[in-house]
């Protein structure tokens, strides 16, 4: 499950589930282009690095996809090209859907879906000329079953879940594998939008078969596997690291 040596793109990584993650994945030897907009969690990021050479910083936001990309094309050439493109980053509104404008409901697919097409698009032809590439979208239990009041982020992830299996189909010739993650509930700031935490985290663990909330190191732990050489015969899937939420 190796991915030392190995350069990963990676998205919303200074915040929620990102910050561990990524930290982990550093200290399994990969090189992190961390890719984030909140200049108070890409400080937190850095100070818990601790100098570690194989984290680069790209502060971007990911809304303008045209500043994005000329960001993302600058770190892939001063990196030598990306081998593995975790797709993380999420904006998460919650309101009823009727108070969401349309334009809302874009700018939540601008960043949780259209920017992820950006990343595999500056990645692809690295993967492509190498034979070998990973790509990994962040997806949500919430796809599976719907959740109220969050349609236009359910929306984006259902998006990340079609284009996980459509690419998965096109770039398979080319050595590249691309699979999504379905985490579950994680006690991350995306919580509190929710009015009562502590009833909140008794309605997981009702719903969940192991009976423990989710730990950012569930999530580094099968990024790493499907970003390595392990994971080769396993494309176009959705994991699910949910303590057995959603089983199927």
């Amino acid at each position: 499950m190796s991915v030392a040596g190995k350069t990963i793109l990676y998205t919303g990584a200074a915040g929620g589930l990102g910050l561990r993650s990524t930290l982990a994945l550093l200290a399994k030897g990969a090189r992190v282009v961390a890719v984030d907009h909140d200049p108070a969690k890409i400080a937190a990021l850095t100070e818990a690095a601790g100098g570690d050479a194989g984290l680069h910083l790209v502060a971007t936001d990911m809304s303008d996809l045209d500043g994005f990309r000329a960001a993302l094309t600058e770190a892939s050439a001063a990196t030598g090209g990306f081998d593995v493109v975790i797709n993380n980053a999420a904006l998460y509104p919650s309101k009823p859907f009727d108070e969401f404008t349309v334009e809302e409901h874009q700018a939540v697919q601008r960043v949780n879906v259209d920017a992820g097409i950006v990343a595999v698009q500056v990645a692809l032809p690295t993967m492509r000329a190498r034979g070998w590439g990973r790509i990994v979208n962040i997806a949500s239990v919430t796809f599976y079953g719907g959740w109220a009041l969050l349609s236009p982020y359910v929306a984006s992830k259902g998006a990340l879940v079609g284009l996980t299996r459509a690419w998965a189909r096109e770039f398979g010739p080319d050595g590249v594998t691309v699979n999504a993650i379905a985490p579950g509930a994680f006690p991350t700031d995306a919580e509190k939008i929710h009015p009562d935490p502590e009833g909140y985290t008794r309605f997981v663990l009702d719903h969940q078969a192991v009976k423990r909330r989710g730990t950012p190191d569930d999530i580094a732990e099968a990024l790493a596997f499907l970003a390595s050489d392990a994971a080769g015969f396993i494309t176009g899937q959705t994991l699910n690291v949910d303590g057995g939420w959603v089983m199927h």
